[in-house]
C-alpha cells in the first residue's frame, strides 16, 4: 500500500522524472513480463503527464502546473526521448505522446514560444520525428507532431535547409497510401506555410529543389503526380515566389513537361498540368524558345484546349477553368 500511496502524492514534476525514468528502463530491459509492466507504467505517466497539461474533465490545467511540467520536460530531455522510443509505447500512450508534444509547443510566455525555442537549438529532435515515416507504427503520430513543429518558422527553416528535406520523397513514393499522403502534407506544409522564407530558399536552392520536385511530379504514382502538379501550381502562382515563377516558365523541358501531361489520359492530370501550362501561355515575355515550341505546337494546343473548353464531364464544367481556357485561346491566336 505504501507503494501505491507515493504514487499518488508525486508531483507533477516528479512524475515528469518518474516517465524519464521508466522510458530509460523500458529501452533497457528484455521482452517479457517485467517489460510488460514497465511499458503499462509508461502509459500511466503520460496519460498523468498529459492531464496536468491540458486538465482533466472539465477541470481546467493550473498555469503553475503547466510551467512545472514544462520545465521538467525540458530538464529530462524528454522532448527528444519521446520521439526517440515512440515505436515502444502502447497505441494510447502515442496519441498522449501527440497531445503532450503539441500542447508544450502551443504553449506561450508572453511572446515566446520556449519550446519552439529549446527544439531550434536541438535539430535532432525534428529530424527523428521526421524519420517517423519509416516505421508504420508510429508514422501518423510522428506526422502529427511534425506538421505542429512546422507551425513556427524557426522549426520550419530548418528542416527546410537541411539535408533531411530531401528524403521527402522517399517516405511519399516507398510507403502505404496513408502514410505516402501525411508525408506529402508535411513536405506542402514545409513549403507554403511561411512564404517570405520558403521563397528566399527556393531562389537560393532553386536547380537542387527543383531536380528532386520533378521526381514527384514523374512519379509513376497517380496520387502523387496529380498532387504534385496542384502544388507546383500554388507555388508558382503565390506572389512570393514570382522570381521562381520566371525561372520555371522560362524552361523548355518545364514547359515540354507539362504539355505531355495536358495529353495524360487521366483529366484530373490534365486539369492540374493546365493550371501551369496557362502561365507559360499567359508570360507576356516569353523567351524566344518559348514562344517557338507553343508557336511549333499551336494547331494542336487549340485543338486540345477546344476539347478542353468544351468538355461536360466533372469539374471540366467550373466556370474559372472554362474562362481560362478561352483566354488561352486569345494568346495562342496572337502567336
Amino acid at each position: 500500500m505504501n507503494f501505491f500511496n507515493r504514487q499518488k502524492t508525486r508531483t507533477p514534476a516528479e512524475t515528469v522524472k518518474a516517465l524519464k525514468d521508466n522510458i530509460v528502463r523500458l529501452d533497457q530491459t528484455a521482452a517479457g513480463e517485467g517489460r510488460k509492466r514497465i511499458n503499462e507504467e509508461v502509459s500511466r505517466l503520460l496519460a498523468s503527464t498529459k492531464n496536468s497539461l491540458i486538465g482533466e474533465g472539465e477541470a481546467e490545467p493550473s498555469p503553475d502546473v503547466i510551467a512545472q511540467v514544462a520545465n521538467e520536460v525540458y530538464a529530462q530531455d524528454l522532448l527528444s526521448l519521446l520521439v526517440i522510443h515512440l515505436g515502444k509505447f502502447d497505441f494510447e500512450a502515442r496519441k498522449d505522446v501527440c497531445h503532450i508534444y503539441n500542447t508544450l509547443l502551443r504553449r506561450q510566455l508572453g511572446t515566446r514560444s520556449p519550446t519552439v525555442d529549446i527544439i531550434a537549438t536541438r535539430p535532432d529532435i525534428i529530424f527523428n520525428t521526421l524519420k517517423g515515416y519509416a516505421n508504420a507504427d508510429i508514422a501518423l503520430n510522428t506526422g502529427m507532431i511534425l506538421k505542429e513543429m512546422l507551425r513556427y518558422e524557426p522549426l520550419a527553416r530548418i528542416l527546410l535547409y537541411s539535408e533531411q528535406f530531401y528524403t521527402f520523397p522517399n517516405y511519399i513514393e516507398n510507403t502505404t497510401f496513408g502514410i505516402s499522403t501525411d508525408a506529402f502534407a508535411c513536405m506542402k506544409e514545409t513549403l507554403t506555410r511561411h512564404k517570405p522564407m520558403v521563397a528566399q530558399y527556393l531562389d537560393a536552392n532553386y536547380d537542387r529543389f527543383f531536380n528532386m520536385y520533378t521526381t514527384l511530379i514523374l512519379s509513376a504514382n497517380y496520387v502523387t503526380k496529380r498532387q504534385s502538379l496542384k502544388l507546383l501550381g500554388e507555388i508558382l502562382l503565390d506572389r512570393a515566389n514570382y522570381s521562381i515563377m520566371t525561372r520555371y516558365i522560362a524552361s523548355e523541358a518545364n514547359l515540354k513537361m507539362m504539355m505531355n501531361f495536358l495529353r495524360d489520359k487521366s483529366r484530373n492530370i490534365q486539369f492540374e498540368a493546365f493550371h501551369v501550362f496557362k502561365v507559360f501561355v499567359a508570360n507576356p515575355n516569353k523567351p524566344a524558345q518559348i514562344a517557338a515550341i507553343l508557336r511549333r505546337n499551336k494547331d494542336k494546343l487549340l485543338v486540345f484546349l477546344k476539347e478542353f473548353h468544351n468538355d461536360k464531364d466533372g469539374m471540366f464544367v467550373l466556370f474559372q477553368c472554362l474562362s481560362e481556357s478561352s483566354l488561352m485561346f486569345e494568346y495562342l491566336f496572337c502567336l
